[in-house]
């Protein structure tokens, strides 16, 4: 090769870099509900949550109103790598008992450099972004304690990363072109050089939201890539973690109610082999089906508030967001899930105590009968 040839081949493998914020949020159900004025005495933030109205947004929409905390003091702005131009950190506390960490780290990278970097160090106090996430997530909750009701033992979570790249040198449609390749591996999870084939390209980068021609964003399962040269993508950061604040809410219901039909079964499987009417004790049925009782109802609230709480539901770029979203987690089949465990829940309890019933009113039939034929049989024989 000549030495001219050498540096065009060199200048040929760079690869750009840009100015990327990636944004992890993870979100745990903590308990059944969170005090929210006796968490801001242990742990003071701002109450609510700013919404940056699109255009189109209309006034009418309302969005949860959880407890917002800075985690950003004692944070020395030291990195390990000159690539890394900032860090931030905050929690929100939802009185639904959901708790999220959102962690904000602003690089220049190229797409290749992007992968597995939520694992990297980033400063010597900061191993990586699950590591630190972790971290606060139990340092918050020790704080916040006293504050959550029916507090729970393993709390289901879920975590979301975004991907928000600046000014991209080109418009944002077709910079998503020229990189669709790469950006589908990054969506997917996948190494920088992962053989994906057309059909996942295709179906990743089928579906762009774009509101101006500054901005576009595509979602997946896990992660979302944004491209905005004005940084304004605060408001879909923000239906992003809302949709997966319902998705959560969804799957701990259901993981919940699985528990009781499990406890279900073996109730049925005990009066089974013990016989109707003696498998379960009146009194013991009665505190199950009070419990069923107050289980359905917390279970029909924590419905009803998930769905009041977000009403972004409709035909503008926000509740067009919120609904794709939502389609991908299938928020509307979880909820059909646990409708349906509910119901079942209480077919079987309502089965054995009206079982019980049959069976207490048979016996009490038959003492009547020997009541009233007694002292008849006596009157006959003298």
């Amino acid at each position: 090769m000549s030495p001219r040839a050498v540096p065009a081949a060199r200048r040929r493998r760079k690869a750009p870099t840009y100015s990327v914020e990636i944004v992890r949020t993870a979100l745990y159900d903590i308990g059944r509900s969170i005090d929210l004025k006796k968490a801001a005495d242990l742990l003071p933030g701002v109450p609510g949550m700013r919404l940056a109205r699109r255009r189109d947004t209309p006034t009418t929409v309302t969005i949860p109103a959880p407890l917002c905390v800075d985690l950003r003091s004692g944070l020395k702005k030291v990195y390990s790598e000159d690539s890394i131009e900032g860090f931030a950190a905050s929690a929100r506390l939802y009185d639904e008992g959901v708790m999220s960490i959102v962690v904000r780290l602003r690089v220049n990278a190229t797409i290749e450099e992007l992968h597995g970097i939520e694992a990297k160090e980033i400063s010597p106090t900061i191993r990586d972004l699950d590591s630190y996430i972790a971290e606060r997530y139990q340092a918050v909750l020790e704080q916040v304690g006293p504050a959550v009701a029916n507090r729970r033992g393993q709390p289901e979570s879920e975590s979301y990363l975004a991907y928000c790249f600046a000014d991209v040198g080109s418009a944002p449609e077709a910079f998503m072109k020229e990189h669709e390749q790469a950006l589908t591996r990054l969506l997917a999870g996948e190494p920088a050089d992962y053989p994906i084939h057309e059909s996942q390209v295709r179906k990743s980068m089928s579906n762009p939201f774009s509101y101006s021609d500054r901005d576009l964003a595509v979602f997946d399962m896990d992660r979302c890539v944004i491209i905005d040269s004005d940084r304004d993508y605060e408001d879909v950061l923000l239906i992003c973690e809302l949709a997966n604040y319902q998705y959560l809410e969804l799957r701990a219901l259901d993981k919940w109610l699985d528990k009781w039909l499990d406890e279900a079964e073996d109730d049925v499987n005990l009066i089974a082999r013990k016989g109707a009417g003696r498998g379960l004790k009146t009194g013991t049925l009665r505190k199950k089906l009070g419990k069923i009782q107050a289980l359905r109802l917390d279970a029909l609230f924590i419905l009803e508030n998930l769905e009041n709480s977000s009403k972004i539901i409709g035909d503008y770029f926000l509740g067009t967001v919120y609904e794709h979203v939502c389609g991908i987690f299938n928020t509307s089949g979880w909820t059909r899930s646990v409708e349906r465990r509910l119901d079942a829940l209480q077919d079987i309890y309502e089965i054995v105590k009206t079982e019980n019933s049959e069976r207490t009113m048979l016996v009490l039939e038959i003492v009547f009968i020997v009541v009233c034929i007694i002292p008849i049989i006596q009157f006959a024989f003298g």
